[in-house]
């Protein structure tokens, strides 16, 4: 999620973050009016670029907040000039394929009716105020009139989001249908294809017309493509992976009596950046390298018991990584140590799970390519 974007705040508790693509459109707006002779020019293409952007920003809301009443909470939300992507956690959906279909149709029709809705809504308070106004007049959508690019510009997002090419909301439907007969990823695999179709397509045809506006269509396609499917690898390796497969076996472990400094000049020879507190053969807290440098630093010299931290969450070797996900982000916690029996047999960290599904993914995307071809 955070490839290539950056964020912009938060909105009803869900992360928004802004594709760097959307500079991409700043630049080509500029590069579109740099010609006039009018000073405005500048300050109406970021009129333009901002209305955009809030449509695209209403647009991707609809969708998360109609899967947050489907029972699936949004983390973020990534935003593309053309729509965006919301990331939502699947692991907490219910995964049976008869229920998940139709649910996942009704968020993806979502946006491009919040989309709808906007440019109606707009049309009839423009009239309102203006009862002459020409909705008709060309361009449809130019900084030249902003009130004209707010409804034809909702309404082009609507009907284009609608079109059978993932990772826009009609391939979303598309994989949704395919999903009824097939595994999500393999779905999802489906309808990326067709998306990559349809953006070869739009920028072949826009550089045949020389419609530069359909280049950049395309070339946002494919970016969103793009994303999708990493988002759909990482859900698949979350679902399938067990914490035996990735977990850490070798590491350090500390003493409850020990002291902070030995338990620095320890923590100074490991990469661990946390660590399970021992007791003879249980468990009985944990603690990281920065809060023993922060317990040295107020308190001087004591003991590891007094600064660790003995709320924690534990595993079982045979749970998936989706398991292990929630019970991190349910305490904002670090570390999971992952039992069999009752015996400390490894740990989960964050720093080792991100970088553990980073390659189980990439593993698994080279696996497929090599079966597809």
């Amino acid at each position: 999620m955070r490839s290539w974007s950056i964020p912009a705040g938060r909105l009803f508790g869900i992360e928004i973050r802004i594709h760097l693509t959307f500079f991409f459109l700043l630049l080509f707006v500029w590069g579109l009016e740099k010609g006039t002779q009018d000073t405005t020019a500048a300050l109406r293409g970021l009129g333009l670029v901002g209305v955009i952007f809030g449509s695209v920003v209403l647009h991707e809301l609809g969708h998360a907040l109609v899967a947050r009443g489907a029972g699936i909470p949004a983390k973020g939300i990534v935003l593309l000039p053309i729509g965006g992507v919301t990331i939502l956690d699947e692991s907490q959906a219910v995964s049976d394929p008869a229920v998940t279909w139709k649910r996942d149709i009704r968020i993806a029709v979502a946006g491009p009716l919040v989309n709808l809705a906007i440019a109606g809504v707009s049309a009839l308070l423009i009239l309102a105020a203006i009862p002459h106004f020409q909705f008709w007049g060309k361009p449809l959508v130019h900084s030249s009139n902003l009130l004209r690019s707010l409804v034809w510009g909702n309404i082009y997002l609507g009907l284009f989001n609608l079109l059978p090419a993932y990772p826009m909301d009609g391939g979303r439907v598309l994989r949704a249908l395919f999903s009824r007969r097939s595994d999500p990823v393999q779905a999802t695999q489906r309808a990326i294809r067709i998306g990559h179709v349809f953006a070869i397509l739009f920028m072949m045809v826009g550089m045949l017309m020389g419609d530069w506006w359909l280049v950049m269509v395309g070339f946002f396609l494919f970016v969103g493509a793009q994303l999708e499917e990493r988002s759909a690898v990482f859900q698949s390796v979350l679902q399938s992976v067990h914490l035996e497969e990735v977990m850490l076996t070798d590491f350090a472990t500390l003493s409850p009596a020990d002291t902070l400094e030995d338990a620095l000049d320890k923590a100074v020879h490991t990469l661990q950046d946390d660590f399970p507190v021992v007791r003879g053969s249980d468990m009985v807290g944990v603690i990281s390298k920065q809060k023993i440098l922060e317990a040295l630093r107020s308190n001087g010299n004591g003991y590891v018991q007094a600064a660790m931290s003995k709320f924690f969450e534990i595993a079982a070797k045979q749970e998936s990584l989706a398991s292990a996900f929630r019970k991190l982000s349910a305490r904002n916690l670090s570390i999971i140590p992952v039992v069999d029996e009752q015996r400390l047999v490894g740990i989960i960290t964050l720093q080792n799970l991100m970088h553990s599904m980073a390659l189980l993914a990439e593993s698994r995307k080279l696996r497929r390519e090599t079966l597809d071809s």
